[in-house]
């Protein structure tokens, strides 16, 4: 079974390329992915990469963890599920409804 793991820390300009270079050094990697932003595109400094040895991917969240990379801390470890988050739309967020406190004659107030 693959194991998927999550790397923190990652500077700003590291690519997928050399994320997966540096997991190879320790074994066989499926899949290597850079969280960027949605909007911008800049990297967010995490992501994760999937190995389909376990021992392979234990031994690279072992050495690589804490390691340096590019300046920076590493933070290697085994990935946890994405938590369930609400969609949007819900809650009194300045969506659509509600009192408009007096703004040029706009009232939603039947």
């Amino acid at each position: 079974m693959s194991k998927r793991i999550y790397v923190g820390g990652l500077p700003f300009k590291t690519t997928e390329e050399e994320m997966n270079a540096l997991f190879a050094t320790y074994g066989t990697v499926s899949s290597a992915k850079l969280i960027t932003d949605k909007y911008s595109g800049q990297s967010r400094g995490f992501g994760f990469v999937e190995m389909p040895d376990d021992a392979e991917a234990a031994a690279a969240m072992e050495k690589l963890n804490g390691s340096d990379f590019g300046g920076r801390k590493l933070t290697v470890n085994e990935a946890r599920p994405m938590e369930a988050r609400p969609r949007g739309g819900g809650g009194d967020r300045g969506g659509r409804g509600g009192d408009r406190g007096g703004r040029g004659g706009y009232s939603d107030k039947w």
